[in-house]
């Protein structure tokens, strides 16, 4: 099988081509640049590609996949939502996923943006550098007997809550299907855990039904001096809710790892762009706002889980079958 993998670092073909000797049935081929219409064609004489969650495997693109006989997309990553599932299907394009990787990594970096965000880790790192001790607009809050508020607790929620009990606080989730294993997880609808939590951490897919399930309306029964983590995906959040959020003072901090302008930013250099009309620069511009660039997944450990996975997806696709990774429009 000739693999063709897009929008590629370095830190990919490390750990794929650790993986190769592995699978002697499988060659891989990279590119850097992003999958998308405009770069679909370059899959001819490929048996499959590989995409990241950046990438846009749109109707078009996939219609050209299609003309390029490619019948199988593997995305390295858990999400789906960059996929037009109704056009594969149409197709008869295969889609693959990695559903679970290391949800403690993504879990893990929730928490060290609430954290970092709370005891504002980003404005005193820059202060000392510039040799200012001082601990003006430094003042955080104790996360011990505070609320926090678990957004979706599928793995990564789950091992969220987790981490949050073991910080001592007091754990309330909203999910439509409830993890029973949680036995330490007050379960309460969203209304109830909005005006409850101090710390609100979303952990659920972007579908129809969860876009911009933060907007002006959620974030009004918030209690005030909230702080809001997300590292699931940018569409959660109506951005232009939350900047008039933040600027009238609901929110004591924000953590972001994924954004809704996102896919022109992530993993690309744009330190000599100027950015005059981005939502993300707005953003940046509040001392109570940390960003980072969709790394939550970004562990050694996670990157060999996702390789390993992806490769077992396209050696089960050989084999032909049920293949539990796949994903469905009914998903």
């Amino acid at each position: 099988m000739k693999l063709l993998f897009y929008n590629t670092k370095i830190y990919d073909r490390h750990t794929f081509d650790e993986l190769l000797p592995r699978y002697p049935a499988i060659q891989i081929d990279y590119q850097d640049a992003r999958f998308d219409e405009s770069t679909a064609a370059l899959a001819r004489g490929y048996d499959a590609v590989c995409i990241f969650v950046n990438d846009d495997a749109n109707a078009r693109a996939l219609e050209i996949l299609n003309g390029c006989n490619v019948k199988l997309l593997l995305l390295r990553c858990a999400g789906f939502n960059q996929v037009d599932l109704q056009a594969a299907a149409k197709y008869g394009i295969t889609v693959l996923r990695v559903p679970s990787y290391s949800p403690e990594a993504v879990a893990e970096h929730a928490m060290a943006l609430a954290l970092a965000a709370n005891r504002h880790v980003h404005k005193a790192y820059v202060k000392v550098r510039e040799n200012d001790f001082s601990l003006e607009g430094l003042r955080g809050r104790n996360f011990y007997q505070k609320t926090a508020g678990i957004i979706g607790t599928g793995k990564i929620g789950s091992a969220m809550a987790r981490i949050c009990r073991g910080f001592g606080m007091n754990v309330i989730a909203y999910d439509m299907y409830p993890n029973r294993d949680l036995d330490f997880v007050t379960y309460v609808t969203l209304d109830e855990l909005l005006s409850q939590s101090d710390l609100i951490s979303l952990h659920c897919p972007l579908l129809d039904s969860t876009r911009h399930m933060i907007d002006r309306e959620t974030i009004q029964k918030m209690k005030d001096g909230v702080i809001l983590v997300n590292t699931s995906r940018g569409g959660l959040v109506k951005t232009e809710d939350l900047i008039e959020g933040i600027r009238a003072r609901k929110f004591f901090a924000v953590g972001l790892d994924v954004y809704e302008e996102e896919s022109r930013n992530v993993y690309a250099d744009r330190s000599n762009d100027i950015m005059e009309n981005s939502v993300t620069a707005r953003l940046l511009s509040f001392p109570n706002v940390i960003i980072t660039s969709h790394q939550g997944f970004f562990t050694r450990e996670a990157l060999d889980a996702i390789g390993t996975t992806t490769m077992e997806n396209a050696v089960a696709y050989m084999k032909g079958g049920k293949i539990d990774t796949e994903v469905h429009m009914k998903d």
